[in-house]
C-alpha cells in the first residue's frame, strides 16, 4: 500500500491536482478499481479511475459505489463550491489529471504504484521484501537481512533463530555497527561482494558479538542493487546456497521494481524543486504538488566529498536525504551539480532545521565529508533568496556543524563585499589602499590601527585597548595617518565608507612582519 500524498507527488508531474480535504492526503491505498460501463456490477477500489467519465458528478458517484477514498479524473475543469462540498461531506478526495495525459499512462502509474510501489519501515520497497526474507529464512535455515547497495537494511526475517548482538544491533539501528562495517571492510568483504556474484562465506568475530555470515549480492543483470546475508556459523550446504541465491534473484527483481517507482517520485519531485529554486513557476502551486506548505520554509545545502571518489560521496548524500516517501519526510530535495538542496517545513525556525540537518549527517558514513549551510526562512516565492544564502554559508563551514544564514549573514555580507572588491567593482584608489601600502612598504599597523578606531566608534581608550597600546600612542599614529592619506573622520558619510572598505579586503591582505611602529 501507499498514501494518497505519494500518489498525488508523482501524478503531480503530470498536471495532476488534488481536490479535497488536506487530511486525506494520509489516508493509505491498497486497491485500484477502474471503470468499465460493461460491468454490472461496478468494482470496488481505494483508488477508482473514471475511465471515459466526463462530468465530475458521475465520476463522484460511480466512487461512491465503489467506496474509493480518492476518484481520478481527467478533466480540465476546476471544481465547484457543490463539488467541494460533497467530497468534504463524504471525506473523498478528487484528483483532476490534465487532458492531455492519456488513460494509458495515468493507470499505469497508478497502478504500478498502489499495487507495486508499496512502503516499507525503512523507506525502500514492497511490503513483500519481509515475507520474501521469511521464506528465504525458512529455506536456509537461519535469520536473513536484506540490504540495499549503500548496506542500509530495507527488510529482515521474523524469524530470529539463533541470532547474535550484531544482528539485533543492526535490525534496530537498520545499520551495521560502525565496529562491524570497518572489521568487513578491512577484511575485504565489501569489496569482494561488489566485484562477486556469488555467495561469501564471512567467519565469525566473537569479539565483536558477530557469528558466522553467509553473504549473496542482489543483481539484475550487472548492476549491484543490495544484499543478502543469513547468520550461520559454517558455510552452507549445496542445497541451502541455491536457495539463498535464488532467493537473492527474487529479492532482485523486488528491489528493481521497488527503484523504479521510487525514482519516478524523485524525478518529479527534483523537477518541482528545480522550479522553486529558480523561481521559474507559480511558487505556491509548485510547492502544493509535491506536498510543502506556502510558508516557514527553509533551504538546506548540502556538500559532500570523499578523497577517493567526490561523485559517489554526493550521490550516497542525495540517497540519504530521499530515503523515505513523501509523506514521511518534512523536506523536497534535487541534485544540482555537486550540491544537493532541500526545501525543509520548518515553521520558520531554525532548531527543527538543525535537528534534521543533524540527524540526515548521522545517518552517512564517517569517511564523507560534508558541509551544511541553511538559508532564511522564506515563503514558497522567495525560496530563490533562500537558497542564495545557503550557498553563501558553505564556504563558511567547517566540518559538519551547519552555517545557518540567521547567525552568520554579517560574515557573509562582508565575504560579498570581498568578492565584489576583487572583481573590481569597488573603487580601488581609496584611503584604505594607500594606508595599506604604506603598512606594505614601511612595516606600520595604519590599516589596522585605522580598523580599531572605526570599530570603538572613535573612542581612543576603547582603540587602544583592543590594540594594546596607549591612548596617547593612537592618537600620534591618528595624526600621522592624515599625512600619509586623505582621512575625513569627521564625515559620518567617510567613516561608513571607510569601514566597508576595510571589511572587503581580503583576510591575509595585512602585510607580512608589521610591527608597532608608528
Amino acid at each position: 500500500m501507499i498514501n494518497l500524498d505519494r500518489l498525488v507527488n508523482v501524478l503531480g508531474g503530470y498536471g495532476a491536482r488534488l481536490v479535497g480535504p488536506e487530511p486525506l492526503r494520509g489516508k493509505q491505498l491498497r486497491s485500484v478499481a477502474m471503470h468499465d460501463p460493461t460491468d454490472e456490477t461496478p468494482p470496488r477500489g481505494d483508488a477508482f479511475l473514471a475511465v471515459g467519465v466526463e462530468a465530475v458528478e458521475e465520476a463522484l458517484h460511480l466512487a461512491d459505489q465503489a467506496r474509493a477514498d480518492v476518484v481520478i479524473l481527467r478533466s480540465a475543469a476546476e471544481a465547484g463550491a457543490e463539488v467541494r462540498a460533497h467530497l468534504h461531506e463524504r471525506g473523498l478526495a478528487l484528483v483532476l489529471v490534465d487532458p492531455a495525459v492519456s488513460w494509458s499512462q495515468i493507470s499505469g502509474i497508478v497502478y504500478g504504484l498502489v499495487l507495486e510501489g508499496r512502503e516499507t519501515e525503512s523507506g525502500r520497497g514492497p511490503s513483500d521484501l519481509f515475507a520474501l526474507a521469511d521464506t528465504v529464512a525458512a529455506e536456509v535455515g537461519g535469520p536473513v537481512t536484506i540490504e540495499d547497495r549503500t548496506w542500509r537494511v530495507v527488510a529482515y526475517s521474523e524469524y530470529q533463530g539463533t541470532a547474535d548482538r550484531v544482528r539485533r544491533d543492526t535490525i534496530v539501528t537498520r545499520r551495521a555497527p560502525d565496529a562491524v562495517r570497518d572489521r568487513l571492510e578491512a577484511e575485504g568483504v565489501f569489496a569482494r561482494l561488489t566485484a562477486s556474484s556469488g555467495p561469501l562465506f564471512v567467519p565469525a568475530a566473537p569479539e565483536i558479538g558477530m557469528g558466522g555470515r553467509t553473504v549473496v549480492p542482489i543483481r539484475v543483470g550487472r548492476e549491484l542493487l543490495g544484499s543478502l546475508w543469513t547468520v550461520c556459523d559454517e558455510p552452507l550446504d549445496e542445497a541451502r546456497l541455491r536457495a539463498l541465491n535464488e532467493g537473492a534473484h527474487t529479492v532482485g527483481l523486488h528491489m528493481l521494481r521497488a527503484r523504479v517507482s521510487s525514482d519516478l517520485e524523485r524525478q518529479v519531485e527534483s523537477e518541482s524543486v528545480i522550479d522553486l529554486l529558480e523561481g521559474s513557476v507559480d511558487p505556491v502551486q509548485a510547492a502544493g504538488r509535491i506536498g510543502l506548505l506556502a510558508d516557514g520554509l527553509r533551504v538546506i545545502a548540502f556538500q559532500a566529498r570523499t578523497p577517493t571518489d567526490p561523485d559517489a560521496a554526493v550521490l550516497h548524500l542525495f540517497e540519504q536525504v530521499t530515503t523515505g516517501f513523501g509523506w514521511s519526510r518534512p523536506g523536497r530535495s534535487t541534485l544540482l551539480g555537486n550540491t544537493v538542496y532541500t526545501v525543509l517545513s520548518c515553521g520558520g525556525a531554525t532548531a527543527p532545521a538543525l535537528e534534521w540537518v543533524r540527524s540526515t549527517v548521522r545517518g552517512l558514513p564517517d569517511r564523507l565529508e560534508v558541509v551544511v549551510g541553511v538559508g532564511g526562512a522564506a515563503d514558497a516565492a522567495h525560496l530563490p533568496a533562500s537558497r542564495q544564502e545557503a550557498d553563501e554559508c558553505l564556504p563558511l563551514a567547517s566540518g559538519s556543524d551547519p552555517v545557518v544564514y540567521d547567525d552568520s549573514w554579517h560574515s557573509v555580507l562582508l565575504r560579498r563585499l570581498r568578492l565584489v572588491a576583487e572583481s573590481g567593482r569597488l573603487p580601488g584608489r581609496n584611503p584604505v589602499v594607500v594606508l595599506l601600502a604604506h603598512d606594505t612598504a614601511h612595516g606600520t599597523e595604519y590599516t589596522r590601527t585605522l580598523r580599531a578606531w572605526l570599530y570603538s566608534h572613535g573612542d581612543l581608550a576603547s582603540a587602544a585597548e583592543l590594540l594594546g597600546l596607549h591612548p596617547n600612542t593612537v592618537r600620534y599614529r591618528l595624526r600621522r595617518m592624515r599625512e600619509v592619506a586623505d582621512l575625513p573622520l569627521q564625515d559620518p558619510e567617510a567613516r561608513v565608507a571607510l569601514t566597508v572598505a576595510l571589511a572587503a579586503l581580503p583576510e591575509d591582505a595585512a602585510p607580512a612582519g608589521a610591527d608597532a611602529r608608528g
